[in-house]
């Protein structure tokens, strides 16, 4: 069963929380943190991503890097920007982002359970970015980014998340992209007791939604510090990692897109045969991209040529009983890129790019009017489909999944001292 641990965070002040928190590391380059950044001399983007520090030329190293973001959290503390909650603590996390409304408990969970898989994952990691993020964590002595986690909703969970929301917040702002953000503090030593036992009582299993590598570094900053701990105990602050856990029924997961950059020597009449072997075409009149919009699994979304096609496929090539292959960017690689592009690996060939669904189906037509030929729209893949995978020790497709909102990062800062 799951078990989570409250934790003395640091926060934004109510007044500083919306200068202070910031989008997470990995949605933008060096280049376009350094401009987002420029007029945010509080931006925790500062901390996470702190090469902007430096100027583009300098080359910095990685050593140089983290012990910037250590002394820019530390800059954060010392002028009381970030301020610590005064006692162990689980914290409501509430995101407005349009019509949708996610809201989860921020928590410490066991780097021993996602090791022994009940914190089960989806997605293979990279040693090199596990290995940067964990020395990041132990330059700053402390977990910055959250990791997103799911699980399957519990109602008594539900009902004791919306008690404790009715109250006033202690942090409520809507950042620069319209996305709202409210934290509630739960230092109720009742409430945060009844938290802990509900998860421990109800949830067999938690799922890494975003943040497969983060939670990877967990494991190497537990390892590390255990190693020079001759008295370690297992309830040692680094057993643990920042998460923000949501119901799998609020989860909002967007289309991940495809554009290639040629035709790969076929003319379009061509591409359009080809495709028809596994897929019903049907060409669309629509007004604007976004009525392109595939609207179920196994649609797909289609332009070449200037114009929209709807693409179904046909059942031969839907496999049964298979969560990896079942999904509509499995479908899509095996009966298109790969035969008719010969495109075998979409991590690595460079004729391939991906767009996540909050820029839209427009992106697409614009992408295919500057620096690409045909493009892809995919219908979203669902939790249901990335629990069942993870569930089966499978791991998913580059590129299946685009989480909205994404979490801030400085809303919630745990030291791991």
């Amino acid at each position: 069963m799951a078990r989570i641990k409250p934790f003395n965070g640091y926060t934004p002040t109510k007044e500083s929380a919306d200068k202070v928190a910031s989008p997470p590391y990995d949605v933008m380059n060096a280049d376009e943190a350094r401009v987002y950044a420029a007029d945010k001399p509080l931006s925790f983007i500062r901390v996470v991503k702190s090469e902007l520090e430096f100027p583009k030329e300098a080359n910095p190293s990685k050593e140089e890097i983290y012990k910037k973001g250590a002394e820019n959290l530390q800059m954060l503390i010392e002028t009381s920007n970030l301020v610590r909650s005064g006692g162990d603590c689980f914290y409501i996390y509430r995101q407005q982002m349009g019509e949708h409304i996610q809201t989860g408990i921020v928590a410490g969970a066991s780097v021993d359970e996602y090791n022994q898989n009940i914190i089960k994952k989806h997605e293979n990691t990279l040693t090199e970015k596990e290995i940067d993020r964990a020395n990041h964590v132990d330059s700053l002595n402390a977990n910055a980014g959250p990791v997103f986690l799911t699980y399957y909703n519990v109602k008594e969970i539900d009902a004791l998340v919306s008690q404790i929301s009715a109250n006033t917040p202690d942090i409520d702002f809507t950042a620069e992209d319209g996305i709202k953000h409210t934290l509630w503090i739960v230092n109720s030593a009742d409430q945060v007791q009844q938290i802990a036992d509900l998860f421990a009582q109800k949830v067999p299993y938690m799922y890494v939604a975003d943040g497969h590598h983060r939670s990877a570094a967990a494991s190497h900053v537990q390892r590390r510090r255990m190693e020079k701990n001759s008295n370690h105990t297992g309830d040692e602050q680094y057993n643990f990692f920042l998460t923000v856990i949501f119901p799998d029924d609020q989860m909002y997961i967007m289309d991940y897109n495809r554009v290639l950059k040629e035709y790969n020597g076929h003319s379009v009449q061509e591409i359009l045969d080809m495709v028809g072997k596994g897929f019903e075409i049907t060409e669309l009149n629509v007004a604007n991209a976004e009525e392109a919009k595939p609207k179920a699994r196994g649609n797909f979304a289609m332009y070449i040529d200037g114009k929209w096609y709807n693409i179904e496929a046909k059942p031969e090539v839907i496999p049964v009983n298979d969560p990896v292959n079942s999904l509509d960017v499995a479908i899509l690689q095996k009966n298109v890129l790969t035969p008719i592009f010969d495109i075998e690996n979409p991590k690595t060939d460079k004729r391939i790019g991906f767009v996540g669904g909050i820029r839209g189906l427009k992106e697409l037509e614009r992408r295919c009017n500057t620096d690409c030929k045909v493009a892809f729209g995919c219908f979203p893949t669902g939790i249901d489909q990335l629990m069942a995978i993870a569930d089966a020790n499978e791991v998913m497709p580059p590129k299946s999944t685009w989480f909205e909102p994404k979490l801030r990062s400085g809303m919630v800062v745990r030291a791991i001292d």
